[in-house]
């Protein structure tokens, strides 16, 4: 029997642009098991509901993470606007889906630059991040910031696009769609990169349920779920559906998030072709009054906002379960009987947010808790009750 050995793994990495830290359990050269120690970069954000206004906390939320920025000041916004039942006018709604679309054109792109790099295929990186340029461009077109730009409010949007703007978009991301091509060939059909990713860190329809899977993890195992789908935002009056794939490996992964940038260039033309016009917000009266969650699809899966108001100008509570927490136990089945080798590899597929993830609060003994099930739900648990969705 082969002797095991403990080596720690991470948290600084060349391959992850984020500290993550295992400890990997060995056999000879395979993975027995994982266990992750994250907590690095935790900055305690969620406690600042204490000292901001509901208004002002849009702005941290916004500062959770660069890459998913947009759609955590989404979230925290549509979970205030239903506690207080504001209806957001119809331009905004979509004014906002444009930009998170763009937002998981932008992710994607990135993440794709980076397993590029991971294999070794520089040119790869190039084209993959010099696409992303243009995503970034756009972004500071339309609000004047590229990463983190701040348009989201409590009852809208604080910037409108105009028609010379939308006809920018709209031609730029159809000349996107031309150069994403030969790009995407090579992820799908070269020699090298398949013999890295085919066959590797293959997680089955009921294993990515079980351990409670979100995003393009658990659409490229098999599961037709997308947070979108319930309507949120303009989403409800746009046509789109989940894309799965049915391998369930690193290469599925791939395949997925390739062909979900091409379905948000479909999805901003028809928004672009159908926005409407009018107000881009409206006045907030009164403070937050009780509780809400709302369910947002980030561009690594299913991110979960919970407030709760008591009347005053100061939350409770504001309660933010990321994609990456979801993933993170998948990622551990992942991980055993995988060559050393391959470990930040299959890391680097899940595509996660150690930023967000780490930014969260895990305390015991609070009123609320967001944590993921073992039987593929995501919980809320408040006092003694349980609410699962």
């Amino acid at each position: 029997m082969a002797k095991r050995s403990v080596i720690p793994f991470g948290p600084q990495h060349p391959v992850l642009p984020e500290p993550i830290h295992l400890d990997l359990v060995l056999e000879d050269e395979v993975v027995v098991e994982a266990i992750p120690n994250i907590g690095f970069v935790h900055r305690g954000l969620e406690k600042l509901v204490e000292t901001k206004d509901f208004k002002q906390y849009v702005y941290i939320a916004e500062r959770v993470c660069g890459i998913c920025s947009f759609g955590h000041g989404l979230g925290y916004c549509e979970s205030i606007e239903h506690m207080m039942n504001i209806d957001v006018p119809r331009r905004a709604k979509y004014l906002r889906t444009l930009w998170m679309e763009l937002s998981r054109i932008h992710s994607h792109l990135l993440w794709l630059g980076l397993l590029a790099d991971a294999l070794g295929f520089e040119a790869l990186f190039m084209q993959s991040w010099r696409l992303r340029e243009k995503v970034l461009d756009l972004f500071d077109m339309t609000t004047g910031g590229r990463i983190i730009f701040s348009v989201n409010q409590v009852g809208g949007v604080l910037k409108d696009i105009d028609p010379s703007m939308l006809k920018i978009i709209d031609q730029t991301l159809t000349d996107m769609e031309k150069e994403l091509k030969p790009i995407t060939r090579t992820f799908l059909e070269d020699r090298l990169v398949n013999s890295r990713l085919r066959g590797l860190g293959v997680l089955s329809k009921e294993q990515a349920y079980i351990a409670g899977a979100c995003g393009p993890m658990l659409r490229a195992s098999g599961v037709p779920y997308d947070s979108r789908e319930t309507g949120y935002a303009a989403y409800s009056e746009l046509n789109f559906g989940p894309i799965i794939a049915i391998e369930g490996d690193s290469y599925a992964r791939v395949k997925v998030r390739l062909a979900e940038i091409m379905q948000s260039f479909e999805i901003l033309h028809e928004l672009i072709s159908k926005i409407p016009q009018g107000e881009i917000s409206v006045p907030v009266k009164g403070n937050p009054k009780g509780e809400c969650f709302i369910r947002v699809e980030q561009p690594r899966g299913e991110a979960i906002y919970y407030t709760k108001g008591n009347g005053t100008k100061y939350l409770d509570r504001f309660r933010l379960r990321t994609p990456t927490t979801s993933n993170i136990p998948a990622m551990l089945d992942l991980l055993k009987g995988c060559q050393l080798g391959d470990v930040a590899l299959l890391i680097l597929t899940i595509d996660p947010c150690i930023s967000c993830t780490e930014r969260e609060v895990h305390e015991t003994n609070k009123d609320v808790c967001i944590y993921p099930s073992n039987y593929g739900e995501s919980c809320i648990k408040t006092g003694n009750r349980r609410v699962s969705f």
